[in-house]
């Protein structure tokens, strides 16, 4: 729980530093695999960034986040409802054409993050889309209070190989695109095939 604390305690200087990145290249490759009028779960919404990206564009959206502070604040931005929900709750079957998880798996355990994957995988329509993002590398690190399970190429296939209906789209690495950061991301793209 030590990371849901710190964005409950940090939520305004989180949302400050993540609000106005321009995330166009990385909603591009995704929404490109979407049907019109697509469903989309932003799954760890934080701030609700993307979930109003989404909505603008003509999306249907529904975003959760585990941090109670910040599901108060995404609500204020989209106008929409925003579940408190952990991704370890999702529960969903068949309704998403696409999920989108950027940034959130990163605090999921590692070794729960097949399960989390699973339930991602229930959740999506056939055809369904997944964008996940990770910071890169192969460690479970603690920073600042926040836990973080980065992830490297290797261990997205290790992972990828456990699910016989999921196959790689695309995967890519960037640099943070906060002014302030050298940090480098894993993108993945990863498509339900049934």
């Amino acid at each position: 729980m030590k990371t849901i604390d710190y964005y409950n305690h940090h939520a305004e200087e989180f949302t400050h530093s993540t609000l106005y990145v321009d995330m166009e290249s990385l909603y591009q490759p995704f929404l490109d695999l979407l049907p019109t009028n697509a469903r989309i779960l932003d799954l760890g919404c934080g701030s609700g960034r993307d979930t109003l990206a989404f909505k603008n564009k003509g999306y249907l959206v529904d975003a959760i986040d585990y941090s109670e502070a910040l599901v108060k604040k995404a609500k204020e931005l989209t106008g929409i409802q925003v579940k408190y929900q952990s991704f370890y709750e999702l529960d969903k079957a068949t309704v998403y054409d696409g999920i989108w998880a950027c940034a959130s798996l990163l605090h999921c355990e590692r070794d729960r993050l097949a399960e989390v994957l699973e339930k991602m995988f229930r959740a999506l329509k056939s055809e369904g889309v997944i964008y996940m993002s990770f910071k890169y590398g192969d460690s479970d690190r603690v920073k600042d209070g926040r836990e973080f399970t980065d992830l490297n190429e290797d261990q997205a296939q290790e992972l990828l190989a456990q699910f016989e209906q999921l196959g790689l789209v695309d995967q890519w690495i960037t640099v943070d695109k906060r002014p302030d950061r050298e940090e480098r991301w894993l993108n993945l793209l990863w498509k339900k095939n049934d």
